[in-house]
């Protein structure tokens, strides 16, 4: 089964796509959008490009487990997009996700401009590695 995953940012969202049946996840964009309807827009197209049957959102949960007000943002977004796109829609917990990505992208040396852009994509990419293990 084709799955994306969606990092969720106030300016920047990043896609993830992978496949069930071989657990792998990579990278596909960062969406740069303020505008709430056009970026849900913008994800169940993507959606659409990739053959999504499933879509992954972060859940930005508190290190305590808990939510806040992010959260629930992200929660309703999530709804939209599941009602906009008619696929499915699964929360993961992305605590520490945008943390492994910057150290990811140290570790292989990419700075600057060039981490800025793809970042929120290997934090989506992270999600969905996640969501594979938990599934698994």
């Amino acid at each position: 089964m084709r799955v994306i995953s969606v990092d969720l940012g106030l300016a920047r969202t990043g896609i993830a796509a992978g496949d069930t049946d071989f657990f792998l996840a990579s990278p596909v964009t960062v969406i740069n959008e303020y505008n709430e309807e056009k970026l849900i827009d913008k994800i169940c197209q993507t959606a659409k490009a990739e053959n999504a049957e499933k879509i992954v959102v972060g859940l930005p949960r508190n290190m305590d487990g808990s939510e806040g007000e992010r959260a629930l943002k992200c929660r309703e977004i999530a709804q939209k997009i599941g009602e906009k796109s008619g696929i499915p829609i699964v929360m993961q917990d992305e605590r520490c996700t945008t943390v492994s990505a910057h150290n990811a992208l140290s570790a292989n040396n990419i700075r600057g401009k060039k981490r800025k852009g793809i970042v929120d994509a290997v934090a989506a990419t992270i999600i969905l590695e996640d969501y594979f293990r938990s599934i698994r």
